[in-house]
């Protein structure tokens, strides 16, 4: 069987306009390729918008590290659904188009969901920036984009400051200590099962714990009661994706506050859980069984 991984023109090895932290697909192809052959499956990278990809010719297809679909939102979706009437496709094509973007957040939280408290501003004005410190009673904000990842085009702002140009839409939310603290907890889940967890921390000086601005990350094992509230917010979905990815940070009363739900292109952190590759691969094969 040949499996298709979905990645990017700037994630593929070799490319002349390849990410800085592209390292990560290749830990992820390194995790992937043995696991599933042993299953007697072939895993092969792919960019999302290759006009030369037969996605036919594949028996399923893993959203891998599609790290530029944000700024192509449109096309990448109806890709996303033209793959998934040629072969299957994980996640779907339709629990990827709700997760896009991030008022998806607002769905979870009439479901029982902790936030961290949101303002949604769909135009970014001098004036909408400045009344967001008084709507969430706070002087020191973080703006994100509704269609986004990786912290791109994320800012911080504190009251007073010079509120940049924005052309996006954007979420905004009180910045919390705790991620300079305790780091933000990221929870790994294959086919709804806990797979792994881990903490990842900013580097002096910064917020923003991905790999691209020196984050790090350490594998934990993660309390019970923290366990369960990832795993509850995995619950919340209609169906169970392939993979998953929760990521929450501590509040100030120790609960834990759900800041991503991650089901289009996570990275998994296969270093961290060494079992990933193993676990997706029995769950395709499981899916790939089902669907026969």
């Amino acid at each position: 069987m040949k499996i298709a991984y979905i990645a990017s023109k700037v994630t593929l090895p070799g490319s002349p306009v390849r990410r800085s932290d592209a390292f990560e697909h290749d830990y992820m192809m390194n995790a992937l390729v043995p696991a599933f052959a042993e299953r007697g499956m072939s895993v092969s990278d792919i960019a999302w918008d290759d006009p030369r990809a037969d996605w036919a010719s594949y028996d399923a297809a893993i959203i891998g590290t599609t790290w530029d679909y944000w700024d192509r939102i449109d096309d990448f979706l109806d890709t996303l659904d033209a793959i998934g009437k040629q072969t299957r496709l994980f996640n779907s094509a339709n629990m990827v188009r709700w997760n896009s973007r991030k008022t998806y957040l607002k769905d979870l939280e009439s479901n029982g969901a902790h936030l961290i408290p949101t303002l949604w501003l769909d135009t970014v004005t001098p004036e909408a920036a400045s009344g967001a410190f008084d709507a969430l009673g706070s002087d020191d904000l973080v703006f994100k984009r509704q269609i986004g990842a990786g912290a791109r085009d994320q800012f911080r702002l504190k009251r007073g400051e010079a509120i940049p140009a924005v052309s996006h839409p954007m979420m905004v939310q009180p910045f919390l200590k705790m991620i300079q603290v305790e780091g933000e907890i990221s929870f790994i889940f294959v086919d709804g099962a806990f797979s792994h967890a881990l903490i990842k921390r900013a580097t002096n000086g910064d917020y923003r714990i991905q790999s691209e601005y020196g984050g790090q990350e350490e594998q934990i094992t993660p309390s019970a009661e923290d366990l369960a509230a990832a795993q509850a917010i995995i619950g919340m979905l209609d169906q169970t994706p392939l993979y998953g990815r929760v990521d929450m940070l501590r509040g100030e009363e120790g609960q834990l506050l759900l800041m991503e739900l991650e089901l289009i292109e996570p990275y998994l952190y296969p270093k961290e859980g060494p079992e990933l590759g193993n676990r997706l691969a029995a769950a395709i094969a499981r899916q790939l069984e089902i669907a026969s």
